[in-house]
């Protein structure tokens, strides 16, 4: 996660901020320690039942906010409350099964998320393949100690959960910190993305001189309108890219591919295009041999594999090539220059991999680039740590953290890229926050009643003036003739 904090919060950013990550570094590890430490033994320190309250609490907030939400967001609030509502009350109830059943479940991720970092590294066999299965046997490690009950027989499952949280996290921001010192190129960017200085200053320069006159972002109440200026992401997805109909095959026809009724197979498309004229999409010089006998050998990411590419010239021309777009993510906040200048560069090279460097993950490179110090623009107004603040407490960060570490030890698949640019656009284009909304929609609400009431109060006014209604018009010209007997005795007095 903390290389995509980087990221969007650019280099702009942490340039003078790299001592304050350090430090934040050094405590995070401390604590970490400490809290792991302290759980090693029955005689816990750490304030559980004031922690699962202050959960609870959370979780029952995003549950009550979460209809204000959108779409994907609606859901991402939703599974978050229940999932923090559940974990705060297996922590309450406590004892023995409390402390067993949240022990399984962090295990069971731990296991799983394990053995399928292990799998994908010896199949897609990345660069960096044998480090994944390092860190894979490590997670499996970490899942027999959670199911065993040594040393604390479950008591100290939370805090060392916790406390591994702050380890992990606070050794992340030392290595960025340490890169920071001698900053070069964004160090939450691929070696393949970055940029060298020379050219990072020039347009961090030319940002800082448009700067001035740039008005203040705000946030957004949704995606941008069909003719608003804004980056698209298009889509092609397996199922509605594949030739034929497609065998339903959940989770493997969204993310990895489709299967056609005649047995061929269909993985997708993606590419990137900007309103200044950039268009990005990848694809095989020559046709991949796709047939389930081959497809196992054609996933390794190794030399062997790589072809000639080509990039399509533009969307209409490969939309009539083959077919219009499944799904298109829209994104407002995008820096044109760094996309062109990451585009300049990075079109050199023309070699396909279906893995290592594919459609999918030219996209999700080139929106890293477009989308450096986003974050950063939206709240230029905001001071000191406040935008690294808003950052870390927006769900679809953690989501979009966890999409970019799974496609970086697996393979960037169309189905990865887009739910990766629809986590990203609503960090690079925030959405009022939950609270906000339901706030709007409550004044909203009232200001409806009023207009309903007082609608209500004219039509039984109009009702009551009526002619014809004896005693009510009888009263009336009654009273208009006590009011001008009223009005002559006003004017001789005003007359004396």
């Amino acid at each position: 996660m903390a290389r995509l904090v980087m990221i969007l919060l650019g280099v702009d950013y942490l340039r003078t901020r790299w001592r304050g990550l350090l430090r934040m570094g050094c405590l995070s590890m401390l604590l970490g320690v400490a809290m792991f430490v302290d759980a090693l033994d029955n005689a816990l320190y750490f304030p559980m039942t004031p922690f699962a309250v202050v959960l609870l609490l959370e979780g029952l907030a995003t549950l009550v906010v979460a209809r204000s939400g959108i779409g994907g967001q609606r859901t991402l609030r939703q599974v978050k409350g229940v999932s923090f509502c559940f974990a705060a009350v297996l922590i309450l109830v406590g004892h023995h099964h409390g402390n067993f059943v949240l022990s399984m479940i962090f295990g069971t991720l731990f296991l799983a998320d394990g053995l399928l970092q292990i799998v994908s590294a010896r199949v897609v066999r990345f660069r960096t393949w044998r480090l994944a299965v390092a860190v894979g046997v490590f997670e499996i490690l970490v899942a027999i100690f959670f199911y065993q009950p040594y040393p604390t027989h479950y008591v100290g499952t939370v805090p060392y959960c916790l406390g591994l949280g702050l380890i992990f996290g606070g050794w992340n921001m030392l290595l960025l910190a340490s890169r920071l010192r001698r900053l070069d190129r964004n160090p939450g960017m691929d070696e393949a993305d970055g940029v060298p200085a020379a050219a990072a200053q020039a347009t961090d320069r030319a940002a800082a001189a448009g700067s001035a006159d740039a008005p203040d972002l705000t946030i957004w109440d949704g995606p941008p309108e069909p003719g608003e200026h804004a980056l698209t992401v298009h889509v092609w997805t397996p199922v509605g890219s594949a030739r034929g109909e497609a065998r339903r095959q959940p989770l493997v026809d969204r993310y990895i591919a489709a299967v056609d009724r005649d047995g061929a197979i269909s993985t997708g498309h993606a590419a990137l295009e900007s309103p200044e004229g950039i268009y990005i999409s990848l694809y095989p010089a020559e046709e991949i041999d796709r047939s389930p006998d081959e497809f196992t050998r054609i996933l390794r990411a190794t030399r062997e594999n790589d072809v000639g590419g080509k990039f399509q010239p533009d969307y209409p021309t490969e939309a009539r090539a083959w077919c219009p777009s499944t799904v298109r993510v829209r994104i407002r906040n995008y820096d044109p220059e760094r996309l062109r200048r990451f585009w300049d560069a990075y079109r050199q090279n023309t070699t396909y991999n279906l893995t290592n460097r594919n459609c999918s993950s030219t996209v999700s490179h080139a929106l890293e680039a477009a989308l450096e110090g986003a974050s950063a623009r939206v709240w230029r107004q905001a001071r000191g740590w406040r935008p690294l603040w808003r950052l870390l407490t927006t769900p679809e960060l953690w989501v979009a953290a966890q999409i970019r570490k799974r496609a970086k030890t697996m393979a960037w698949t169309p189905g990865l890229t887009l739910d990766y640019a629809r986590a990203l656009s609503m960090l690079a284009d925030p959405r009022p926050s939950g609270w906000a909304s339901m706030t709007r929609m409550a004044l909203g609400q009232m200001r409806r009643h009023r207009q309903d009431w007082r609608q209500a109060a004219r039509a039984q006014a109009g009702k009551a003036g009526v002619p014809g209604d004896g005693p009510v018009a009888g009263g009336i010209d009654a009273a208009n003739v006590g009011n001008a007997g009223n009005a002559g005795s006003v004017r001789q007095a005003a007359n004396d």
